[in-house]
């Protein structure tokens, strides 16, 4: 493990996960067997000429493969996985536009790498105005996986790099067994109800104790009838086998026992992850390789440690992505 650059802010909120937890959907109908590609056009990225092809993996997920032209192409491909929520393949929901995926894609193209990137499946069901309550989070691990098994039937890659960001970095470990490197983008190394627990009592600490309660019970395994009228969307009824599915995976233990090149990444101006977490990650595995970048925040911006210009850039699309990032990530693949 070595650090290329750590500044870890202090008195920082991470209440933004908290309200991006509540909008998480899932889907809990098993995926199929794959379908081919839909159609093929040319597309133009900043820099280069690039192949955009989208792709239905399973009735489910679908998703945008770009592969760079043939003179700068490397023959490796990096899955990008998002973060929590109904989280389309450019990083995008409802009331958030930032195209932080997409952005991701499109530089890492630029470098020579293919790219895929996929809506989550909820995204699917929203737009029907299908909402399906009975939802595991193992329900995006087998997603990842039916990727994984797609690519590896249809194409030819010499390498695949699973590239996990927030909720998407514990998904990638699960679903890695294939994979020949692993990235990790402002992921949490420990188990989404301590994560929950500290968000709550910084952001609402008059809430903290009835929340405990509530965690604790979804840690055993019983579900929940008493909590605050405030906490209803996160601890409704519905989402709480979700919460308790997730919450039976503590990333830090599943990292600490993999084997692949993994790099981890935080950004020091991140609201919702602390550097922290990054910081745990690595420490679980000296194999590993940590980058904390100076001012990036979650969705993978420069900002500066004002929380209204970090909140404000989750909608502001064009806002470049993180270089460091970037060549951090570029540097890795290219090193497996």
């Amino acid at each position: 493990m070595f650090l290329i650059k750590g500044i870890t802010p202090n008195n920082k909120s991470n209440g933004f996960a908290v309200f991006d937890l509540l909008l998480t959907k899932l889907h809990t109908m098993k995926c199929v067997s794959c379908f081919f590609l839909l159609f093929l056009q040319l597309t133009f990225s900043q820099n280069v000429e690039t192949t955009s092809v989208d792709i239905a993996i399973s009735k489910y997920i679908d998703g945008t493969l770009l592969t760079p032209a043939d003179s700068i192409k490397i023959n490796t491909l990096a899955i990008i996985i998002g973060g929590s929520g109904p989280t389309d393949r450019d990083g995008n929901q409802n009331f958030l536009k930032c195209d932080a995926l997409k952005k991701l894609a499109i530089d890492l193209t630029n470098q020579g790498f293919s790219t895929f990137r996929f809506d989550k499946r909820v995204v699917k069901d929203l737009k029907k105005g299908i909402y399906d309550n009975e939802y595991l989070f193992d329900d995006f691990v087998k997603d990842t996986r039916d990727i994984v098994d797609f690519f590896e039937a249809n194409f030819d890659f010499d390498k695949v790099v699973l590239i996990g960001h927030s909720q998407g970095s514990l998904i990638a470990m699960l679903a890695s067994s294939k994979a020949d490197g692993l990235v990790s983008i402002a992921g949490p190394a420990e188990s989404i109800d301590a994560i929950i627990s500290k968000q709550i009592k910084q952001s609402a600490p008059e809430y903290a104790e009835a929340a405990d309660k509530v965690l604790a019970s979804l840690k055993s395994g019983q579900m929940a009838n008493e909590y605050p009228f405030v906490l209803a969307s996160l601890f409704n009824p519905s989402i709480q086998p979700f919460l308790m599915n997730w919450m039976s995976y503590n990333p830090k233990e599943i990292f600490s026992k993999m084997i692949i090149p993994s790099l981890i990444v935080s950004g020091s101006n991140d609201l919702q992850i602390d550097p922290e977490q990054a910081q745990m990650l690595a420490e679980a595995n000296l194999l590993s390789q940590l980058m904390i970048i100076p001012n990036m925040n979650h969705v993978l911006v420069d900002v500066s440690k004002d929380p209204l210009e970090n909140a404000k850039s989750y909608n502001e699309p064009k806002k470049p992505v993180n270089e460091e990032l970037i060549a951090g990530i570029s540097k890795f693949i290219k090193s497996l």
